[in-house]
């Protein structure tokens, strides 16, 4: 199987270049912005994903694309319009790419998306599942919804199959943002009023994602789904802190708040997305993922937190 890559250099991407390069299943090509990135052993340089890039080359016997690439989740973002800056990369530049491969004869098109196209939030053990109705609730959740949804209408208008994964937060070696936060703030050993949370929050290791995308390259039952990804195990906030001290062999020092205490004193600081995204819960079903492509996630959260700082496990 011919497989094009996207988003080859990035946090998710590069690992799945990793192990796809050493497959025996498929032959890869990767998709770059500028050459010398020596992600994988076939390269094509396509410069930016927009309206205008030119796929051909790179499509050119492709069975199937993988599209991992993106404009990525930014916390604070200060452009004037955030929404129309994220709708020219992952909706425009996404259906650029898909309707050339259609056009290519590329039979499935795997396209990696976001759980923030759910939302933000579930209530406790309420996860979110894939037939749920959508509601994002910032430009980049909404820009992967338009996105899915242009997809989708293309697999109709074409027969080339589409693929949805929406993973929640991934960790991972070399992982940033808020969990990359965690683990800094673990490192200096400050003590942290995180000890007395009873939220559930779903993760996925980056190995769990990568290895369910390389399931939905050739599995029959894939094709034109959205699956959720995920560990199967949600840990709330006090145990994701100790899991991540006890792979890192530091003591987490949690001093046990309660979690209204603490929303009420963001919300006087004006941080009350921010307790929400550590305080609030967030699970997710992947019990479609088990089911109808006898899926199990091959690493347990605690051995996929363990890897984040395995020296060997970094490609």
């Amino acid at each position: 199987m011919r497989v094009l890559l996207t988003g080859a250099t990035g946090f998710i991407g590069r690992r799945l270049a990793h192990q796809l390069d050493q497959s025996d299943r498929v032959s890869l090509a990767c998709a770059v912005r500028q050459s010398g990135t020596a992600v994988c052993g076939k390269e094509f340089v396509v410069g930016e994903l927009n309206t205008s890039t030119d796929w051909v080359a790179a499509l050119n016997t492709q069975d199937l694309v993988i599209h991992a690439a993106a404009r990525a989740h930014v916390m604070r973002d200060e452009t004037e319009d955030p929404l129309a800056e994220y709708r020219k990369v992952n909706v425009d530049g996404t259906l650029n790419l898909a309707r050339q491969a259609a056009k290519a004869g590329v039979r499935r098109f795997i396209f990696i998306s976001s759980i923030k196209v759910n939302g933000e939030h579930t209530p406790l053990n309420q996860p979110f599942r894939p037939d749920d109705k959508p509601a994002p609730e910032d430009a980049y959740g909404i820009s992967k919804m338009e996105a899915e949804q242009a997809l989708q209408a293309l697999a109709e208008e074409t027969g080339m199959e589409v693929v949805i994964i929406r993973p929640p937060l991934v960790y991972g070696p070399g992982v940033k943002g808020n969990f990359a936060t965690m683990i800094k703030l673990l490192e200096k050993g400050l003590p942290l009023p995180l000890g007395a949370i009873h939220n559930k929050r779903s993760l996925v290791a980056l190995d769990n994602l990568v290895d369910l995308i390389i399931t939905c390259i050739d599995h029959p039952r894939a094709g034109n789904q959205v699956f959720l990804a995920g560990d199967g195990e949600d840990l709330s906030a006090t145990e994701l802190l100790r899991g991540i001290g006890k792979a890192m062999g530091k003591p987490a020092r949690l001093i046990p708040v309660p979690a209204g205490v603490l929303m009420f004193g963001a919300g006087l600081l004006g941080k009350t997305a921010v307790a929400q995204r550590v305080l609030g819960s967030l699970q997710v079903d992947i019990s479609k993922a088990r089911n109808l492509l006898g899926w199990e996630p091959p690493f347990s959260v605690e051995e996929g937190l363990r890897r984040c700082f395995d020296p060997e496990n970094v490609c």
